[in-house]
């Protein structure tokens, strides 16, 4: 087989911008009810896997031309873990847009913040997070697009906190309602314990999270160069056991997940020949062998369905 060289990051960019177009002019979204579901042996296939598995699972996909969708309890509500990180970056990129914040600005670097339970202070332990060196530059500055990808690639909660104050919960939460996306409930930043304990948390619903990735996809995150940049971003993400592990080796993928005790969650747009969006929610396993598998499993049926 003759093998082709990567083509150059301009030439990505530009097939970027044209799987956009083709989504948008080509293969419009549909009227809601609209979209053929999937075979309801497949669907069948995949229900029994999860029966199988003894876990909670939320699943919402649907092809970027809208035409093709399968759920199965999308509307179902579970913490949110680290997917609450994606509407974080859309804001980012929407006060940028207004010219609120610039992207190359410095933020200074610091571990307190106010829990929402009472107001009072919190620090966050580095032996949670999953990236650390932020916590070493603490009393330095970084720029909000460093954070940024923190957030997203190694799902540092401390950059999440940090970004979190400076945007502010409010917007957050108002850009969400604008993509209809209310299934996505930010209420605070992480590891805000006190809150916790009054059952504050962080939630969101599969159907919350599609929506917010296909308004990126779509370019309507923000805007089309924002969407760009936001993909590109969620393409270096490191953690890549669920949803990817079900793709064919050098399949695209721009995602986010989310992990805490018994719950591990994957929300993806999946550059296949047939592009499309998909969000799994898991909830109740143990061991994230066992849920990355099980993610992985439903991918790969999913993935075959379109092609």
């Amino acid at each position: 087989m003759k093998l082709h060289p990567k083509p150059p990051r301009s030439v990505r960019f530009y097939i970027l911008s044209a799987i956009f177009c083709q989504a948008q002019t080509l293969f419009p979204t549909p009227a809601s009810g609209q979209s053929l579901a999937i075979d309801q042996k497949l669907g069948a296939n995949i229900e029994e896997r999860i029966r199988k598995s003894g876990a909670d699972v939320a699943i919402a996909f649907r092809t970027l031309d809208g035409y093709m969708a399968y759920s199965f309890h999308d509307e179902d509500s579970f913490h949110a873990a680290s997917t609450m990180k994606i509407p974080v970056m859309i804001e980012l990129f929407h006060q940028a847009r207004q010219a609120r914040q610039k992207l190359d600005d410095p933020l200074l670097v610091k571990n307190q913040f106010h829990s929402l339970a009472d107001g009072s202070f919190y620090t966050l332990d580095p032996a949670d997070d999953s990236e650390t060196d932020l916590y070493r530059a603490a009393g330095e500055t970084r720029t909000l697009r460093q954070l940024c990808e923190l957030m997203i690639t190694a799902s540092s909660n401390l950059a999440t906190n940090i970004l979190i104050e400076k945007l502010g919960v409010d917007n957050i939460r108002a850009t969400v309602h604008t993509l209809r996306a209310d299934g996505m409930n930010v209420l605070r930043g992480v590891e805000d314990h006190k809150a916790f304990l009054k059952g504050l948390n962080n939630t969101t619903t599969a159907r919350g999270l599609q929506l917010l990735l296909e308004a990126i996809a779509h370019g309507e995150a923000s805007d089309q160069e924002s969407s760009r940049q936001m993909i590109e971003i969620l393409e270096r993400q490191k953690f890549n056991e669920g949803i990817p592990a079900g793709l064919p080796p050098g399949t695209r993928v721009a995602h986010k997940t989310g992990e805490i005790t018994r719950i591990h969650h994957d929300a993806a747009i999946v550059f296949a020949p047939k592009p499309f969006v998909l969000v799994i929610l898991v909830r109740g396993l143990a061991e994230t062998k066992d849920s990355a598998a099980l993610m992985a499993d439903i991918t790969r049926q999913l993935y075959q369905a379109t092609q």
